[in-house]
């Protein structure tokens, strides 16, 4: 079988932890590696954002990831990219014609690669597996002071009910794709993100402290993701100030780029007026690889946000052996056993988030057990489960 994965706006080479960059493009990268190793050519089309990277570049076992020019080779915001899609699709088509390639099937993520794949899918004559990471409305309603363009939203809607396939993270997120966006239930399966359980494994904590250049009394608090309001860190700031005993505490920021300076520079102002500036340590972008060093020398991995349609973070932190605090939405719910792996929280305040932190912190015990149940609690989503289950899918469309 010869798969397209479209990806418009989500190179998935590219750093962890800026405004555009996260779950999704790890998704794109290790989905493909994994369909990749079962046998399956895999080509993966991106927007060319940096005139130094290569056209084609192969990134795994039969999987090229090509870049596709649309628009200047620069970043570009999301919605003014959608203007580019007739030249990202004129170019897709003038490399195919080149190649002299076609593809039994086309998977594509997020909103503006849906629109791209619902165009094409007709010259390809492939069917259109969908899975849209996020959801525009499910967002507004999350967090109505933050809309999404009304542009996405209609996209959405008008391509939902198109789409062949859609693989959906969460029972909650086929839920909302049919009642929200008229998906048919019969083309929504529920399939997973995955997580490398070979990178993300419990490491040695005194070893990872050392590392980081971090005592052994001190309580670590980790916040790993995009630096974006709808993530909540301002949340986890304040829980962090209004800690019991917060005098050994250290809260570590992980992500943020040139493009989130404006949420950093707030963050930062408030990290001051609340008091904690010497006890916050924003690291900016951490190579994913790098990522189990902190994890294991956290005693929390806090994920205070809004919405997430999975929640990534989450299962990497777990498979490290790191309790979770996370907020009670979303695929977040599905993820942390409440009680057992750490806690859900179902206010959305920094008072809701202390008391359980504060709980946390102050139980060595209840730490350590938490964090050795951990690991085993997040085996399902490893990258070889979850990839035979999406070339289920694919199976259920065009076969063997």
């Amino acid at each position: 079988m010869r798969v397209a994965q479209i990806s418009v706006h989500g190179c998935p080479i590219r750093s962890l932890g800026g405004k555009d960059t996260g779950g999704m493009n790890v998704y794109v990268r290790e989905l493909s590696r994994g369909l990749g190793k079962l046998g399956l050519s895999v080509d993966v089309f991106t927007r060319w954002h940096d005139p130094n990277d290569p056209e084609v570049l192969s990134i795994g076992e039969k999987v090229r990831l090509i870049h596709i020019a649309a628009g200047e080779p620069e970043d570009t915001p999301k919605t003014d990219i959608y203007s580019c899609l007739p030249e990202f699709l004129h170019n897709l088509h003038a490399f195919l014609e080149r190649e002299g390639a076609a593809y039994d099937l086309l998977h594509s993520h997020y909103w503006l690669s849906a629109a791209a794949a619902d165009q094409f899918t007709a010259r390809a004559k492939a069917p259109h597996v969908a899975t849209f990471h996020t959801l525009g409305e499910v967002k507004n309603r999350a967090r109505p002071a933050e809309t999404e363009p009304a542009l996405r939203l209609e996209v959405e809607r008008a391509v939902v009910p198109t789409a062949d396939a859609i693989v959906a993270f969460t029972a909650e997120e086929k839920d909302n794709l049919i009642n929200i966006y008229g998906a048919h239930p019969d083309r929504v399966s529920i399939v997973p993100c995955g997580t490398d359980l070979g990178l993300f494994h419990p490491l040695d904590r005194e070893r990872a402290r050392d590392e980081l250049g971090i005592d052994d009394h001190t309580k670590v608090l980790l916040f790993a993701g995009r630096l974006q309001p709808f993530k909540g860190t301002d949340i986890l700031l304040r829980a962090a100030a209004s800690l019991a005993d917060s005098r050994d505490v250290r809260l570590l920021v992980l992500g943020g780029d040139a493009d989130s300076a404006d949420e950093m520079t707030r963050l930062r102002s408030l990290s001051s007026e609340l008091g904690i500036e010497e006890k916050v340590a924003f690291c900016g972008i951490v190579e994913h690889g790098r990522m189990p060093v902190f994890y294991g020398a956290a005693d929390v991995c806090v994920v205070p946000s809004f919405h997430e349609s999975f929640g990534l973070v989450a299962v990497e932190a777990l498979a490290c052996g790191t309790p979770v605090v996370a907020s009670r939405v979303g695929g977040l719910a599905t993820i942390v056993r409440d009680g057992e792996t750490g806690y859900l929280v179902d206010e959305h305040t920094p008072e809701a988030f202390a008391q359980r932190l504060d709980l946390l912190l102050s139980n060595e015990r209840l730490l350590r057990r938490m964090g050795k149940a951990a690991p085993s609690s997040v085996v399902q989503y490893s990258w070889p489960t979850v990839t035979r289950q999406v070339l289920e899918v694919y199976q259920g469309l065009v076969g063997n």
